[in-house]
């Protein structure tokens, strides 16, 4: 079985910054798991989600 990551091992993992690893929490949804006051995180749970487009930065497109 995996081991759970934290917050920080999350993040270098995925290459981005703790704070967005936070944001993608409360704003897209990413799989993350409280335990007490920390988060944890499944390595393939989260590589699943990126590849559905979870982190994508897709933004509605102007016709301006």
């Amino acid at each position: 079985m995996d081991r759970w990551l934290g917050v920080e091992e999350i993040a270098e993992h995925l290459g981005v910054s703790k704070d967005t690893v936070y944001a993608w929490i409360a704003k897209r949804s990413m799989p993350a798991h409280r335990v007490g006051r920390l988060w944890k995180f499944q390595k393939k749970e989260v590589d699943a989600w990126v590849k559905k487009g979870g982190a994508s930065d897709e933004l509605p497109r102007s016709s301006a």
